[in-house]
């Protein structure tokens, strides 16, 4: 019977040269001259720093721009308030990996509703999603990569015939 597994995750070495990436395009820009900005990854937390509010914003443009060129989808990042204190402004961007309970349901819902010819179910952080024709499955992804799908970064693997 064939199946495939939808997943969110990244690439956790993707991510780290995306950083780089972004600290040596910040280092080299003009509008950033003379500021002291900086971008630091540790786990899945992305820290960003520099001296100005309007400057994150500025950063987080330039790390959604790097991440895209690395293939990993910008929807991952979720963006904590910053935080300023009298000279510098710091912010937290954590990267979201695996689907959590309450999205893995709205998608086996999405799925049941569609009246399409596959079944699908939770297994911990993944949805396997199985039926008797490889076309119910590809119309499944189709259906989940749509509009009407979910806001989530999603992968499709393990696709087995």
């Amino acid at each position: 019977m064939p199946s495939f597994d939808i997943v969110s995750e990244f690439d956790r070495h993707e991510a780290t040269n995306a950083v780089d990436q972004a600290n040596r395009e910040i280092q080299n820009r003009f509008d950033f001259r003379g500021v002291d900005a900086s971008f630091t990854l540790e786990g899945e937390t992305v820290s960003i720093e520099a001296d100005a509010e309007f400057q994150l914003q500025q950063m987080i443009d330039v790390l959604r721009n790097k991440l895209i060129a690395r293939g990993i989808d910008p929807r991952c990042m979720d963006i904590q308030d910053a935080q300023t204190s009298g000279v510098k402004a710091r912010q937290q961007i954590k990267l979201k990996q695996g689907l959590e309970q309450p999205d893995a349901k709205a998608i086996v819902k999405l799925l049941k509703d569609s009246k399409l010819k596959v079944q699908a179910a939770i297994q911990g952080d993944k949805v396997r999603v199985s039926g008797k024709k490889r076309d119910d499955l590809q119309q499944a992804i189709a259906l989940l990569k749509g509009e009407d799908g979910p806001d989530l970064p999603l992968q499709y693997d393990n696709f087995r015939d």
